[in-house]
């Protein structure tokens, strides 16, 4: 009985000539079916529930729309708040966290706690937040929300715990770090002003405290008033009223002079002595006229005065200030240095600077190092040690952007000599000119984790460009940059070129990547319809490119309701279609437009550099005067020296050994007498001739065409870039196809080639032997079976034909194939055959023939392998279903989802074993077990709210995920509980425990006569005793959200706390010795005071009072 009960365990559900064989309801498994199946299947499934967790692991790129820039000079740690709330800290290379508001306001400043491992931020939202560094995921500790009044400006001086904080009230209020709450002590702005002022000074725009004091605090405000505010006696020092608004002020290092940066472009150097007026005005960059006035200026938003030892001019650095007339400038960045003024041009609007100096203490000496600039869409840090001020190297991927990302794919486990070799390659297109110091941003510590393997993310462009990373252990390092655009014709100057015609902007936009990286063979498709084949050589080569140019003629195939619905498709990687208008008709007669490519390739003998050389360049052509249509699917197989490519009309196969086309039909000839639906056919237009039928290939020249393929409606390409709309209409449109069952054709009137996949598989329900096979996914979720006769000896692959024969054998699931895998018949991964590779510019050698090596592609490898079945996993927008070849019996079928649609879906491996992950357009990320459909994981993740998520979004093995979550950066994810255990020791320390460098010896005399700034005790003014409690209402103290991990990083930090515990007694007990030397001194002054005044009393004692 119980052998029974595990054979009706193993039967199927559906015969795959039902196209609704899935039961009504998204069941917890795979359903099994009342049809038995071919054999019994005993394969053990070993992934569970708690095998999987969705984690964010790391963020790469420069953050999207920054706002905010800090530094902690004795930590070395650089932090970069952004619009969306983000904040992004950087250190050593490795050393890279990034930490979200849950606001999601945008980060208006940051100020570290110098050595404290704490960073505050201040946000839109008028709210202050205190983040734990000290952990390897940062997490906040305090946080308080202004409730009256909005924050304009944050100083936190060194060594403090009292934060000032300027309002738009201009009013000044000082916060306790400790406790996080507002001490009773508030400067009021009708206090900081005179009486007799009738305007309103505006918000605080500066704050400081005054080198050679302590207890003085510089107030500026945005009218132009600057205040010198005595925090102990509660009143001003001094009042400056200047006719320019005021954006930034910085202070020399011995407190008696500072320095403005104004609205008009102009500098003002003040000095305390008299500040009825300043002493110096300058404008840089502001010429005089012939009336004596000086020319207009932009403002200068920032300056900093930082002085030097080695020389006696200060270094002034500020962005702006540049004269109106010189329209179409770039941003820049100016270094004042005595009298040489050096002006840096920057790429992109800057946001922010900051001078690193080797103290942190304000009254030393600055011995500034170099100038970090954030700007809109990068980052930069410029040396000063040097006179030509040359930039530093970034190790941070910080030009993933350079070029917007189109496409991305991601490879987990790859071969380990791929990485060396794509560097060795790459490094000899570097830039030069870099500073030979070593990188300033140095804090953190980080180590190669034990767990590591080679991964590679490739990205795509719009530019045409494709650049290969180095995603190893959670970092990212450029390896090599590839510019398809070299491949074709430069269009000429006033020539508006066939390509504007099809796509208004970035012709050479780059759509799908697929790359084999055994073989080292790349594919590439174009928004121009074209794909480019390449391969990878360490040698030059000259040579000129094969191209095959397509174009075809069909008779449109229409449903009785085709007036009343539009077809809705998608493509195999994720992207969404885009609802395209039809193309304006140009002046051009359409028979001069016939038969041309969009692009033109180049036709002559080329240098090809090492690295990726262009093999063979397919373009698909323009027929009846209308573009060709988007490729929406592309397999290659080395092994077999074959591709696939389609679109929305049909289906093409390229043998690229022998730069033939085998194949080249419409989805509709692909059917055969196989075809489950019933068609009608449009009559043709009566400025064309219906060419149906005809697929013989003409040969012109050194270009091999087909006049067979595909045509359709025209239209512009563009590139995604709003979902919003995209998702409306793919929804309604989706749910206008999908309502009633799939097996009418009335809902649709194209079929698209979504997916395509080469595998040893089986044709025929009657073979015996796994043969060649092309699977073929169509958007009306039919998947068609295309076996392949390839020869096996290599010289007779190069000479005898490659046949290729559709069976009409056809599996049909709900919505548009997304993916297809292949798993043995004990439920492992089946991987694709390839080809080993071989360099073929390498210079013969007798002893090493180059000869093809194959790797799973024998008569014998193939029958011990799969001889008795295998099982096919094929995934659609609704759907998952298995399949076991060769009878084709459906053995489990899942229901993905009913509300919405998947994006992305692959077969991948994790925790030595398989599952199938999924993507939803409602930003449900899931995952199956294979071969039984059981849902493993289903966590609602991410909203989809952009093209760009559904365009890049993409799994590997390993557990792995990335998505580009802005134009500027890559966001990788893991859904393995695994790899989220292990993340803590993969991810670097921000924090270490470093000694506060010491003050500078300032002499007996000066510091204990040198003034009130040793002495000032900013708790004794500020605390509740002396300054009573804040207002309830002004502000409100939220605990933070730290949590279990921040207990656990604490706990797991004993030793660092040590460490800091012992270097505070160090310091205290050198403070004490300090002290003890001070006492000592005034002891022995006292005594010989003491004896001077005895000697002079018994001097004087018997004079009378007339004798002095």
């Amino acid at each position: 009985m119980k052998k029974f009960r595990k054979v009706l365990d193993g039967l199927t559900t559906s015969s795959p000539a039902n196209p609704g064989g899935s039961p009504a309801c998204g069941s917890a498994a795979g359903t099994p079916s009342t049809a038995p199946t071919p054999r019994e299947l005993e394969i053990q499934e070993t992934l569970m529930s708690e095998h999987f967790q969705i984690c964010k692991t790391v963020r790469h790129g420069v953050p999207y729309q920054p706002t905010a820039l800090a530094f902690d000079p004795v930590q070395k740690i650089l932090a970069i708040g952004s619009r969306s709330g983000g904040v992004r800290l950087l250190g050593r290379p490795g050393v890279d966290c990034h930490c979200q508001h849950e606001s999601g306001a945008a980060v208006l400043q940051l100020q570290f706690l110098i050595n404290e491992g704490a960073l505050v931020t201040a946000c839109a939202d008028d709210t202050l937040h205190l983040w734990n560094l000290r952990q390897r995921r940062p997490a906040i500790l305090h946080s308080l929300k202004f409730n009256r009044e909005r924050i304009t400006f944050c100083h936190l001086p060194f060594q403090s715990k009292w934060l000032y904080v300027g309002t738009e009230r201009g009013n000044t209020h000082i916060v306790n770090i400790e406790s996080f709450i507002l001490s009773g002590y508030v400067i009021m702005w009708n206090k900081a002003i005179e009486l007799s002022t009738k305007t309103h000074p505006g918000p605080v725009v500066h704050l400081s405290d005054s080198p050679k004091d302590e207890g003085k605090l510089l107030i500026g405000f945005e009218s132009g008033t600057i205040v010198m505010w005595d925090l102990r006696a509660k009143r001003t020092d001094f009042r400056i009223y200047y006719d320019e608004a005021i954006h930034s002020a910085s202070w020399h290092h011995e407190g008696r002079q500072f320095m403005c940066s104004h609205s008009d472009g102009s500098l003002s150097m003040w000095n305390l002595r008299n500040t009825a007026k300043p002493f110096q005005v300058t404008f840089p960059h502001g010429k005089t006229q012939r009336d004596g006035r000086k020319e207009s200026c932009k403002p200068i938003l920032k300056v900093e005065y930082k002085t030097s030892r080695n020389s006696s001019e200060a270094f002034v650095v500020f962005s702006g200030g540049l004269s109106y007339d010189k329209a179409g400038r770039r941003p820049t960045l100016t270094i004042m240095h005595g009298k040489a003024i050096t002006v840096l041009e920057m790429d992109y609007p800057i946001v922010d600077f900051l001078l690193l100096c080797e103290t942190p203490y304000i009254n030393e000496v600055q011995e500034p190092y170099a100038v970090v600039v954030l700007l809109e869409k990068d980052f930069v840090v410029v040396d000063l040690t040097q006179s030509n001020f040359p930039i530093f190297e970034n190790p941070y991927p910080m030009d993933i952007h350079e070029s917007p990302v189109t496409c991305t794919a991601y490879f987990a486990d790859c071969p380990p000599d791929i990485i060396p070799v794509l560097y060795s390659i790459g490094a000899k297109h570097k830039k030069t000119g870099y500073s030979h110091k070593e990188w300033p941003v140095s804090g953190g510590t980080w180590t190669v984790g034990s767990q590591t393997y080679p991964e590679i993310i490739i990205t795509g462009h719009a530019d045409g460009s494709i650049k290969f990373w180095d995603a190893t252990a959670i970092t990212l390092q450029m390896l090599y940059k590839l510019k398809t655009s070299k491949v074709f014709e430069k269009p000429k100057s006033g020539d508006v070129g066939r390509s504007a015609e099809l796509v208004e902007e970035d012709p050479y936009a780059v759509q799908m990547i697929s790359w084999c990286p055994q073989s080292r063979i790349l594919c590439v498709v174009g928004i121009s319809a074209h794909v480019i084949l390449y391969r990878f050589s360490k040698h030059d080569a000259m040579d000129l490119m094969d191209q095959l140019l397509l174009y075809c003629e069909m008779e449109d195939v229409i449903s009785p309701s085709d007036t009343e619905n539009t077809p809705s498709f998608s493509d195999p990687s994720g992207h969404s279609p885009q609802p395209q208008p039809p193309s304006p008709r140009s002046n051009t007669p359409d028979s001069m437009r016939d038969s041309i490519p969009c692009l033109k390739v180049k036709d002559r003998m080329i240098r090809m550099p090492p690295g990726y050389q262009a093999e063979l360049v397919v373009q698909l052509l323009w027929v009846d005067g209308e573009p060709p249509q988007q490729i929406t699917s592309l397999d290659l197989n080395s092994a077999y020296g074959l591709l696939a490519l389609g679109n929305c009309n049909g289906l093409t196969v390229v043998d690229y050994l022998q730069k033939t086309i085998l194949l080249c039909m419409s989805t509709l000839e692909l059917y055969g007498s196989a075809d489950p639906f019933q068609r009608l056919t449009r009559s043709p237009r009566k400025n064309r001739q219906s060419t149906s039928g005809t697929h013989a290939p003409c040969v012109s020249e050194s270009h091999e065409c087909s006049n067979a393929v595909f045509k359709g409606p025209g239209r512009k390409l563009s590139l995604p870039t709003d979902l919003k709309t995209d998702l409306e209409s793919r929804e309604n449109s989706f749910s206008r196809s999908r309502s009633s069952s799939v097996s009418s054709i009335d809902r649709e009137t194209k079929e698209a080639v979504t997916t395509l996949q080469f595998a040893e598989s089986y044709g025929h329900k009657s073979d015996t032997l796994p043969t060649p096979c092309l699977w073929v996914g169509t958007s009306l979720g039919l998947v068609l079976i295309i076996p392949m006769s390839i020869p096996t000896d290599e010289q007779e692959r190069l000479e005898d034909p490659v046949t290729v024969a559709p069976t009409g054998t056809v599996l049909m699931l709900k919505g548009s194939i997304l993916r297809i895998g292949f798993l043995d018949c004990g439920g492992a991964l089946i991987n694709s055959p390839y080809e080993v590779w071989r360099d073929q510019h390498a210079p013969d050698h007798p002893d090493r023939p180059r000869k093809r090596k194959l790797v799973n592609f024998s008569p014998s490898s193939s029958q011990e392998a799969s001889g008795d079945g295998h099982l096919a996993v094929v995934c659609s927008e609704r759907q998952a279903k298995v399949f076991f070849m060769p009878s084709q019996a459906c053995l489990y079928v899942h229901n993905i989802t009913e509300s919405s649609f998947v994006l992305r879906a692959d077969v991948v491996s994790v925790c030595n074993s398989v599952c199938l992950a999924c993507f939803c357009a409602n930003g449900h990320i899931m995952t199956l077990s294979l071969p039984s459909l059981r849902p493993l994981l289903d966590v609602n993740y991410l909203p989809l709210t952009d093209m760009r998520i559904a365009r890049t979004f993409c799994f590997t093995n390993g557990g792995q995920a990335l998505y580009l979550c802005s134009p500027t950066e890559i966001q990788r994810i893991t859904y393995s509980q695994e790899m989220c255990d292990n993340l803590q020791e993969m991810l670097g320390e921000l924090f270490t425990p470093i000694e506060t460098p010491e003050a500078q010896n300032r002499g007996f005399l000066k510091g204990f006569f040198g003034g009130n700034a040793q002495t000032f005790d900013r708790e004794e003014l500020f605390g509740e005793a002396a300054a009573g409690k804040a207002s309830r209402s002004l502000a409100q103290h939220i605990p933070g959200q730290g949590g279990m991990e921040g207990m656990k990083a604490a706990a797991g930090g004993v030793v660092g706390e040590l460490a800091r515990a012992r270097i505070a007694l160090d310091e205290r007990g050198q403070r004490l010795g300090e002290l003890e030397e001070r006492t000592a001194l005034m002891m022995t002054s006292a005594e010989t005071f003491s004896k001077h005044a005895h000697e002079l009393m018994l001097k004087c004692k018997d004079k009378k009072w007339y004798q002095f």
